[in-house]
């Protein structure tokens, strides 16, 4: 769309990306000092409208102010932000004294002569309101530890040359991904942006104008809304010279391949009819693999929980949301750990299936599908449990961005099943986003060696082992994106990665450790460091019964760092 297009949507567009154009040069002028003070005053605008924020995305989804479940809008919304900034500002600070974003951290090794660089607890806040979680981002092998110093600042470490304007098409979903994104482009390509909202976050366009008023000032971004024809006018527009989008992978091959007649054609032939780059994340089927052990009846249940959590968190509509439970059909408890899973479902408060199509779809497998098991209401969710004969295809391939959960068995204890797991992940499930797995310490000590090699296998871009891969996702300093890997002609669930505050290259993927059993029953395992938090339930549990007030009390900790607020949020934490 040209600049002498009498449209006016076409013309707003024009404008907007002649702002950005113009703009650009002040970005590359700014030193990286001023770009820390710069993002200061964004986190301070961020702050300001936390509120609004959470309180309207509550509404989008349909959770008014006393669901139990509001809290979920805090903590994937300003807090998820906040984190981040404050990450970057950090990052910048360093670079911009002479030093590398990750001096002082201690790298470490993983299997494959990999080496690691720790990405969380990044501050003490975060090994105090999260204690027993940890994280570190495994680099490409070959990539060595001198070479992740001197590396690390990817465009901030020649700020003057401008990548040019950039164009973000936001999420649906998630409502700090389509800012996260924004801030990302920025950062680690140096470019400016424009951010195409995907119209279920329309309402949210004036909080979002507000929380990022100091970039908008700027010309530093744009924020516009609109249906598909305007996604696609800016995709080929001639003032852009990227586009990044997070969405599945039917819009990201109409966007690269086109919907014509002609659009198999250029596939086949390499010749895409977006004639820039693209980077994407654009979710798949993640697996939950469920290693056995000898677990208690508390074990059992909390872990239940935990994969109901993985599943039905906002409503199922998450690109990371655990699809594919992964159990032994000879675990001794196999029985005992399904019915406190059904239990788990069955006791997930009521909300709404909100994303457009998902009530749809939820009706159409539930209707369909012999063994689907319906909850809440006769059809809002939908479990399935296959047996050893029966097809889980649909499962394995479909990414349902909606309340419906499959479990499937696997011969074998011990190495034998892990082996087996990873492997039917890898070889089976659609994408390469993220994959959770469930093993108590002794299990898991047993395994030694075997354990770290299973997961060095594992081809996903984020690993949550006894966490969910949500957590990865809040986290600033982890990536955030697709196993390497993916092309044009078959991008998986995508390419490139976000987030990154530590600005790292030649990253694979992003591990996260978490407690198999939370405070107090932790205690019994306080020799395992893995094992040492004083976190109660986890307020991101659908069955958290305060975790609205804490995921809030997090945020607003976060925002303030006030420790009177931050006390009362404990308190509520351990009732939950």
């Amino acid at each position: 769309m040209s600049s002498t297009s009498s449209d006016p949507i076409g013309v707003a567009l024009d404008r907007d990306v002649a702002a950005l154009r113009a703009g650009l040069p002040s970005w590359t002028h700014l030193t990286l000092e001023q770009r820390a003070r710069l993002f200061e005053r964004v986190r301070a605008s961020v702050v300001s409208c936390a509120q609004d924020w959470a309180e309207q995305a509550a509404l989008i989804k349909g959770l008014d102010s006393r669901h139990p479940l509001r809290g979920e809008e805090w903590l994937s919304g300003p807090y998820a932000v906040i984190v981040a900034l404050d990450a970057y500002i950090r990052t910048l600070t360093a670079l911009s004294e002479g030093h590398s974003p990750i001096d002082g951290l201690k790298l470490g090794t993983a299997p494959g002569g990999r080496v690691t660089v720790p990405a969380f607890p990044a501050t003490r806040a975060d090994a105090l309101l999260l204690s027993g979680f940890t994280a570190d981002v495994w680099l490409r092998p070959g990539v060595t530890a001198v070479d992740a110093r001197s590396a690390a600042g990817l465009g901030q470490k020649h700020p003057a040359v401008g990548a040019g304007v950039g164009l973000v098409l936001g999420a649906g979903n998630v409502t700090a991904i389509p800012v996260l994104d924004v801030l990302y482009e920025l950062i680690a390509a140096n470019r400016v942006a424009i951010l195409k909202l995907n119209p279920t976050m329309d309402a949210l366009a004036p909080v979002f104008r507000r929380a990022l008023a100091p970039l908008i000032a700027a010309s530093f971004v744009r924020i516009v809304t609109g249906d598909g024809a305007v996604g696609a006018a800016l995709t080929t527009h001639p003032g852009i010279d990227h586009v990044h989008i997070t969405g599945s992978a039917v819009t990201f091959d109409a966007i690269v391949w086109g919907t014509d007649e002609e659009a198999a054609r250029r596939r086949q032939d390499h010749d895409p009819a977006l004639a820039k780059p693209i980077t994407a994340e654009l979710g798949g089927v993640s697996p939950v693999i469920v290693v056995p052990g000898e677990w208690t009846a508390a074990d059992l249940r909390f872990q239940a929980e935990h994969v109901a959590t993985m599943r039905l968190q906002n409503a199922g509509h998450n690109c990371i949301a655990g699809q594919m439970v992964v159990i032994s059909r000879d675990w001794a408890q196999r029985g005992a750990f399904l019915s406190e899973l059904r239990a788990a479902y069955l006791r997930a408060p009521h909300r709404p299936t909100w994303y457009p199509h998902a009530p749809e779809r939820v009706a159409e497998v539930a209707a369909s599908t012999p063994v689907a098991e319906t909850y809440d209401g006769g059809g809002e969710r939908v479990l399935m449990v296959l047996d050893a004969d029966q097809d889980a295809s649909a499962l394995e391939t479909t990414e349902y961005f909606a309340p419906i959960l499959g479990v499937v068995d696997l011969p074998g204890t011990g190495q034998r099943f892990l082996d087996a797991a990873v492997t039917y992940a890898n070889d089976r499930l659609t994408g390469t986003l993220g994959a959770n797995l469930l093993i108590d310490p002794a299990t898991r000590a047993s395994l030694g060696a075997g354990f770290d090699r299973a997961i060095a296998e594992l081809r996903y871009g984020a690993i949550a082992i006894n966490a969910w891969t949500g957590f990865n996702f809040l986290l600033a300093n982890g990536t955030w994106g697709a196993f390497p890997g993916g092309t044009l002609e078959d991008v998986g669930s995508g390419i490139g990665i976000v987030h990154n505050a530590l600005l790292l290259e030649g990253v694979e993927r992003t591990v996260v450790h978490g407690p198999f059993r939370p405070f107090p029953r932790s205690l019994g395992d306080v020799r395992d460091p893995a094992e040492r938090t004083v976190l109660p339930k986890p307020p991101w549990f659908v069955t958290a019964r305060t975790g609205a007030e804490v995921s809030e009390g997090f945020t607003r900790y976060q925002m303030t760092h006030n420790a009177a607020g931050l006390a009362r949020t404990l308190a509520l934490a351990l009732r939950a």
